[in-house]
């Protein structure tokens, strides 16, 4: 893997460029990553015009856990992908997908990784849009962050012709970071960019991305090896298909996808489960779905905001009972009172013994 020497100038210098009249075009796929940063900070530097666009499919990660939790507060409550292009100096285009993407989630013609993430249905599905947006607005060319051999799925060298061709995008996608890897595109052949100034990283090591950050004196970045989707979480991924498999649809809103992202998921029963706050953050994000839901709060002790989903008797909801006390301050007293509305708002009160922790299985925990 190697660094043209021209990359090793000084941050001043490598200053995104103005567009100069005539220059191509260029749209750039930005996650919020280091390696996507990196990409359109390749091709701005050989003159081109570059644009970011970022597509939020419900299922981001962005920031979402952070700006909620309490124990997150000191964390900056950024949009990756929007800072990144702050830092480069472009106009990022963010663009809500979410209805477009259910079909990926659901049905993956490629199937499904480790866990629920589409990717290579997902990296296509993502520069086949980047590829009508650029179509219909007078770009050139798309740019990726990816690197072969850098994800088990989507960024293999027998899977990026997949999703050139998959997209529509053919020769007309430029991954910069590996290019000189790969044929060369027809941003190469037609002398817009210049091959030797293009890079050949490959493997899952990031030395040479964050080498190369630093040459370009970026200080700061989102985790280089972090994912950015949800769908890649093991623990997220199990809550998704626990929801599916209880519904027997993988028919989905956003709301349920945002619900899965915060607070402690139960399933005491087959036919309910508990969503239960974990701090003072996230009690106060599943408080503005009370309405939608029965919900227990404890009323004689400090706890947490709990929903109820699904259906429940008199003995579930008991258990549903026991079960908010043991998460709140009286979960070592002998009595805890706690308040149950349903839905149409009518409340009751129990007094109940909170659940040892020693009675709730692991396998209710999801």
């Amino acid at each position: 893997m190697s660094l043209p020497a021209s990359l090793s100038a000084s941050a001043a210098a490598n200053a995104a460029k103005p567009r100069v009249a005539g220059a191509r075009k260029a749209v750039a796929l930005i996650s919020g990553g280091l390696d996507s940063m990196l990409a359109a900070k390749v091709i701005l530097d050989l003159g081109i015009h570059v644009e970011g666009i970022n597509f939020y499919t419900g299922f981001c990660v962005e920031g979402h856990t952070q700006a909620i939790r309490s124990h997150e507060r000191d964390k900056p409550k950024r949009n990756n992908a929007l800072w990144t292009a702050e830092q480069l100096g472009i106009k990022l285009h963010i663009i809500e997908v979410i209805e477009e993407y259910k079909e990926i989630v659901i049905n993956p013609k490629h199937g499904y990784g480790h866990n629920l993430n589409p990717c290579l249905d997902c990296k296509g599905f993502m520069v086949r849009k980047a590829r009508e947006w650029m179509e219909k607005n007078g770009f050139d060319f798309i740019i990726t962050g990816e690197v072969i051999g850098q994800r088990p799925m989507s960024q293999r060298r027998d899977t990026m012709p997949v999703v050139a061709r998959e997209s529509g995008a053919f020769d007309r996608l430029l991954r910069p970071l590996c290019a000189k890897l790969l044929p060369p595109t027809m941003p190469e052949r037609e002398g817009w960019v210049d091959r030797e100034k293009l890079l050949d990283f490959n493997g899952r090591g990031r030395k040479p991305q964050m080498q190369l950050a630093e040459q370009y004196g970026f200080k700061e970045y989102a985790q280089p090896a972090g994912g950015c989707c949800f769908l890649t979480n093991e623990q997220y991924s199990h809550k998704l298909a626990d929801l599916w498999q209880t519904r027997g649809t993988k028919q989905y809103e956003l709301d349920d996808i945002m619900l899965l992202k915060v607070g402690r998921h139960l399933r005491p029963r087959p036919h309910f489960k508990l969503i239960v706050g974990r701090d003072e953050g996230e009690n106060n994000f599943l408080n503005g779905y009370r309405r939608r839901f029965i919900h227990l709060t404890a009323t004689s002790h400090p706890g947490p905001m709990v929903l109820l989903e699904g259906t429940a008797n008199d003995d579930d909801l008991l258990l549903a009972a026991r079960l908010t006390a043991r998460f709140g301050r009286g979960r070592e007293d002998a009595l805890v009172n706690v308040s149950i509305t349903d839905r149409e708002g009518q409340t009751r009160a129990l007094e109940v013994t909170p659940i040892l922790a020693n009675e709730i299985p692991a396998e209710w925990y999801l």
